[in-house]
């Protein structure tokens, strides 16, 4: 059995106090856990992260405990530890969102030109697109452009003149059409 590390604490008031050399580092964890997981929950928002942090805390704690002495008080210099380990975790957040907003910015500025592969394939798709909707019954053609340009069911119903409820299955056959004749286009250009 292992033995339990004393450390000394001022005794709180109440029918639970122990003497001060009496108190395990057990005793203070029960003791203190929910009050420095609530607060570091509070802090970062994230309970993964304050559940660490606490964890960080007693842990740090447990290696080097302040030592006794006038106005000794574990319960402060663990909200004061628990402090500190959350601003820190919030400012590191901070930085790395700066740091991956700012690396994501930098891609999507850069300079088409410099990406030809991406841009050639795209303006391939788009010729072999409107190919294909050039080949289609024209009605099922405006079907899918009104679809695939944002409308709502009840809109494309009223621009082409059509019932509400048949719009679904009139958008299956378009896209089953569409996709035979975008294969046929493909398998000819290889």
């Amino acid at each position: 059995m292992k033995a339990r590390k004393a450390f000394p604490v001022n005794s709180r008031a109440g029918s639970n106090a122990a003497s001060p050399a009496s108190r395990s580092f057990e005793d203070l964890f029960l003791e203190h856990w929910s009050s420095i997981y609530r607060l570091l929950a509070h802090m970062t928002g994230d309970p993964a992260e304050a559940e660490d942090l606490a964890l960080e805390t007693f842990f740090r704690f447990y290696q080097r405990p302040p030592k006794p002495g006038d106005g000794y008080n574990p319960g402060g210099w663990l909200h004061r530890v628990a402090t500190n380990l959350g601003l820190h975790s919030i400012r590191s957040a901070k930085r790395r969102e700066h740091y991956e907003l700012t690396a994501g910015k930098g891609a999507l500025e850069q300079d088409l030109e410099d990406r030809p592969a991406p841009l050639l394939e795209s303006k391939e798709e788009q010729r072999l697109t409107r190919a294909a909707l050039a080949r289609m019954n024209p009605r099922r053609a405006q079907l899918l452009i009104l679809r695939y340009s944002g409308l709502a069911y009840k809109d494309i119903a009223k621009a082409l003149r059509l019932s509400p409820a048949s719009i679904g299955p009139l958008l299956l056959r378009a896209e089953g059409e569409f996709e035979k004749v975008y294969r046929a286009l493909t398998e000819e250009e290889v």
